[in-house]
């Protein structure tokens, strides 16, 4: 139906994703200090930013600032449309235990994408 992402694609968007987070988390979230004593307050502001930015790009923009980078966008499996607010939610929160998005179907899709009826395609 719709072409597969590669895997490489896939983790290096969401590693941008995460590393953005991380450096904001460390900046404003974490306090002050050396960066060893801010990295192990970082952790909880780092998942709060990562899952706040993911879903709120995917709903009001169709991909994460990740996707972007790499060229790709977020749409509904269903109808190639783009995807709703509760759908980009869902793939967010289904994203954070990261096994959930490395587990995959017959079409390519994880349990994120399944679960929220999305898929991943390539833009260029």
């Amino acid at each position: 139906m719709y072409p597969r992402v590669s895997q490489g694609r896939r983790l290096i968007g969401i590693t941008l994703d995460w590393v953005a987070c991380y450096l904001i988390a460390l900046g404003f979230f974490a306090g002050s200090g050396s960066i060893t004593d801010r990295v192990p307050h970082a952790r909880i502001p780092v998942l709060i930013l990562l899952f706040a930015e993911y879903a709120f790009f995917v709903a009001f923009g169709g991909a994460s600032f990740g996707h972007r980078i790499v060229g790709l966008k977020v749409i509904r499996f269903s109808d190639g449309g783009a995807p709703t607010p509760i759908q980009a939610l869902i793939r967010a929160a289904l994203l954070m235990p990261l096994i959930t998005a490395i587990t995959f179907d017959e079409n390519g899709r994880g349990i994120n994408e399944r679960f929220s009826n999305t898929v991943l395609v390539k833009t260029r």
